[in-house]
């Protein structure tokens, strides 16, 4: 199993990335082989300095980088020898397994879609997070900022592909279904979710339970939460600042504690044909290391595998 990171993607890059590698070979039973990609007169004394066993990794020389700020698709095309393009490259060509960087999020979803392709049967793919529940569980909210603007078609699929996630990932048994709504009853909401509502319901391969509430989305009452990348960044986003605010007012309690996204890694692009997981600008080494454990968990579930089988013929 090779896992190919992006050495050079994250604002504390490469030094937290390389404390993430030590963090992940030090507690992993069973590590993968890691493929790190990056300027390697920068990385290798990184790696000798923080005492990286050399048969666990090989550095492979990208010394251009793709900036926070550039344009996805001409970045790509023009940075061939980036750290992103070329992990996209192993990763297309069976060379890694997995890709990994908290570099720039358009350059990962374009290369997502054009390198690798998405799954057949899916029109987009789709990125999620996980949502800290008060009962001391998780939940999985996607869209969360790929698809501003949806179709109904697009939520119906984002449902299944989020409860296989939910499912193989978070270990939760037939997961409850729930599409965010500003009302619960049946024929609430603007028109994509008046539409979307009858093809989830019908929807034989997850397990729907109807609108849900704002107020619900940090409660026990849908595992997995439907909506379209707008609504979903603004509840993405909120999350973010209620963890910030609990810091800066040094307030210790154990739930808002679970919001640092740290704990979680980065969030997996869904509906494209090989794990490719994209973490936070401001990543430190908890969560690369938690982004490292969780391809490898994505390869060993055979997750790709699981989500093409149940959109075959779809």
């Amino acid at each position: 199993m090779n896992i190919a990171l992006d050495m050079m993607g994250g604002d504390f890059a490469p030094e937290q990335t390389v404390k993430g590698i030590q963090l992940y070979l030090s507690e992993s039973v069973s590590p993968a082989f890691l493929l790190l990609l990056g300027d390697e007169q920068i990385i290798n004394p990184l790696l000798k300095e923080n005492n990286i066993p050399p048969d666990r990794v090989k550095t492979i020389h990208a010394p251009q980088i793709i900036g926070m700020h550039e344009h996805p698709t001409k970045a790509l095309k023009e940075k061939q020898q980036s750290s992103i393009a070329v992990g996209f490259h192993l990763l297309a060509t069976g060379k890694a397994d997995a890709f990994i960087s908290a570099g720039n999020t358009g350059a990962m979803l374009v290369g997502s879609v054009y390198s690798i392709k998405t799954m057949a049967g899916i029109q987009r793919p789709t990125i999620s997070t996980i949502i800290p529940r008060e009962n001391g569980q998780t939940g999985l909210l996607l869209d969360v900022g790929a698809n501003a603007d949806c179709k109904p078609e697009n939520l119906n699929q984002f449902a299944l592909l989020g409860a296989l996630y939910a499912q193989h990932i978070l270990g939760i048994d037939n997961p409850r279904v729930g599409l965010i709504n500003l009302g619960e009853e049946e024929g609430k909401g603007n028109i994509l979710a008046q539409a979307a509502y009858p093809l989830l319901k019908n929807n034989k391969q997850i397990n729907f339970i109807g609108n849900i509430e704002g107020r619900d989305v940090f409660l026990n009452k849908a595992d997995v939460m439907v909506c379209e990348g707008f609504t979903g960044n603004i509840i993405l986003k909120l999350a973010e600042s209620i963890y910030e605010i609990t810091k800066r007012q040094n307030i210790h309690n154990e739930y808002f504690d679970r919001f640092n996204f740290e704990d979680y890694g980065g969030t997996p692009v869904l509906g494209v044909s090989k794990p490719v997981i994209i973490g936070h600008g401001i990543s430190h080494g908890k969560a690369f290391k938690n982004m490292i454990a969780l391809a490898q968990k994505m390869i060993e579930s055979d997750l790709m595998g699981k989500m093409k089988e149940s959109f075959e013929g779809n």
